[in-house]
This record gives structure tokens, C-alpha cells and sequence, in this order.
């Protein structure tokens, strides 16, 4: 995604300090991760589900676009896991 400025929400700051996920990790899914779900509804911006593997562990990040000024809110990041995502970590398996 094409960030100017990243904007951590509150949630997003206290996950990634428990999950030990840095905003430069975060800064590398954003600009070089796969969107692997879209929310177009969500408001006030529509947001996107990134998935990469970073410094050797799969990262999933949620971040909004505000398209205007390309400012992305980024809403919680997270290690996925394996009981609920499929193998290649991109796909949510039917449980």
C-alpha cells in the first residue's frame, strides 16, 4: 500500500508491544505484503488484510486507506495462526 504517513490506532500500539511485532515489521507488510481480504465497507476508510513473512515469521496486518492523502491507519497486527489459517497463512480455514 502506498503510505505517506502511518498512523498506529491505540489498539494497534498495545497489540504489537504483546505480540513483539515492531512498526518497522509493520512498515514491511504494508509496502511490500500481499492484500489478501478487502473491506470496502468499512468506515470512515475502506481497510485491507495484509499478510507477508517478515524477519521469518508471517505477519498479518489490518490498515485502513485514506485514499486522499495516502494515510494508512493501521487497526492491529498479529502472527496468524495455524489452527485457523490454511498453510500458506492467506485463506481462513473452514472450522
Amino acid at each position: 500500500m502506498d503510505c505517506v504517513e502511518i498512523v498506529f490506532s491505540g489498539h494497534a500500539t498495545e497489540r504489537m508491544f504483546k505480540r513483539k511485532i515492531t512498526p518497522s515489521q509493520v512498515r514491511t507488510v504494508l509496502e511490500s505484503g500481499e492484500v489478501i481480504a478487502k473491506y470496502p465497507e468499512d468506515t470512515p476508510f475502506p481497510s485491507y488484510l495484509f499478510f507477508a513473512v517478515v524477519d521469518g515469521r508471517p505477519l498479518h496486518v489490518v490498515a485502513a486507506l485514506e485514499e486522499r492523502v495516502k494515510r494508512c491507519y493501521v487497526v492491529t497486527a498479529y502472527v496468524p495462526e495455524a489452527g485457523i489459517w490454511s498453510d500458506d497463512f492467506r485463506t481462513r480455514r473452514n472450522l
